[in-house]
């Protein structure tokens, strides 16, 4: 009898045992292994886990799981987004990230995007011999394209935020919407470093990171460059442009081109403390023209940033659009530059804008200038 009690209170223990092991998945659905390794990057991160899948986090709330092509969907937390692999057919709305997928050989897997012009030259190219559509801007995209090419995912910048309705009719459609913050990165390399994210989502993560691990080491050179030659008193830049209703718009000082500028060996005439400025996720902000002239009048080089307005050619041109500039320091000594819209676009780029910064501010006439132009 006490042999058989002793059976008894065996099998209730393996009984309870196995339903344990039954409900433990339902509290922890996948178990994280890893994450991957970033230097730079602060908007986003990911978890490997073990079936394949990965969580990618962005540091605007959003969650995704990201799936691979021969895995079924496991069961899921309610607020991952599915992405399934292969990622294909995309509508890519966020023009900074195109330089990325063509760095990865990958334009082949974008069908849609929102921008009519671009400045690198393959993605012009796929534009114009009709590989490549244009479905209309962010805020009006044509909803029958995305059906028509079978789209599987559409890549938006955070202007979506301002078009709600927009985001919510693609994602009726059944289109996951992914919405990237490169440009919210402070560190140049870390805008860059979203390259390994897109790899990653395109199955091309070793061949992202190699291709970042270069770009980063030609980057190291010029900063290395800047840290040699420190005594140099510093020149003060302001990177602005003008808005058709009178503001002037500028980088902030934690943004990446502002850190670029110092990065190169500058120094950013914009503080937090001349601009008593306001908490926020903004990488840009407007102010008053005589705001402006009051902190950069003794600016050593003014940069016009061409990405919303049109590029200029001549001082004259920045004049006609605001005279008070006319007696500024950089304008008097004829130190005026213009940014073309490759800067932005170009974003793999990081360290040849930064030989481009280098060159401005060091007077180097040697160095081949890309991405801006000196206006007469």
């Amino acid at each position: 009898m006490k042999k058989l009690s002793i059976i008894l209170i065996l099998y209730c223990c393996l009984i309870f045992f196995t339903a344990c092991q039954k409900t433990a998945p339902e509290q922890n659905i996948i178990n994280q292994t890893e994450t991957m390794k970033l230097d730079y990057a602060e908007q986003f991160s990911v978890l490997y886990y073990p079936d394949g899948c990965a969580e990618i986090s962005i540091n605007d709330g959003n969650i995704y799981l990201l799936v691979p092509e021969d895995v079924e969907i496991p069961e899921h937390n309610a607020n991952q987004i599915i992405l399934q692999q292969p990622l294909e057919n995309i509508y890519l709305a966020a023009s900074s990230a195109m330089d990325l997928f063509a760095s990865l050989d990958s334009l082949d897997r974008i069908a849609l995007t929102s921008t009519k012009d671009w400045s690198i030259p393959s993605v012009q190219y796929a534009l114009d011999s009709g590989a490549l559509q244009y479905a209309g801007k962010y805020s009006m995209p044509d909803y029958e394209l995305l059906l028509e090419n079978h789209c599987n995912i559409a890549i938006e910048s955070t202007m979506i935020y301002h078009s709600p309705d927009v985001k919510e009719q693609i994602q009726q459609l059944g289109v996951p919407v992914f919405i990237e913050r490169s440009s919210y990165e402070s560190h140049p390399l870390g805008r860059m470093e979203w390259i390994k994210l897109y790899g990653l989502l395109l199955g091309k993560l070793e061949q992202a990171e190699e291709f970042f691990n270069q770009k980063a080491e030609l980057f190291q050179e010029i900063t290395n460059s800047v840290a040699e030659d420190s005594s140099q008193t510093k020149k003060t830049v302001a990177f602005f442009y003008i808005s058709p209703n009178g503001y002037v718009n500028i980088r902030k000082p934690n943004d990446y081109i502002s850190h670029m500028i110092e990065l190169a060996g500058g120094e950013y005439i914009f503080t937090e403390e001349n601009l008593n400025l306001e908490k926020n996720n903004l990488s840009t902000m407007n102010i008053q023209t005589e705001v402006f002239y009051e902190i950069a009048k003794n600016a050593d080089i003014f940069i016009y940033n061409s990405l919303i307005d049109d590029e200029l050619q001549s001082i004259d041109e920045l004049l006609e659009k605001s005279s008070i500039l006319a007696d500024c320091k950089a304008v008097q000594n004829g130190n005026v530059w213009c940014a073309g819209q490759n800067l932005f676009q170009q974003s793999t780029n990081a360290s040849e804008m930064l030989a481009d910064f280098y060159a401005v501010l060091h007077d180097d006439s040697k160095q081949g200038i890309y991405f801006m132009h000196k206006l007469t």
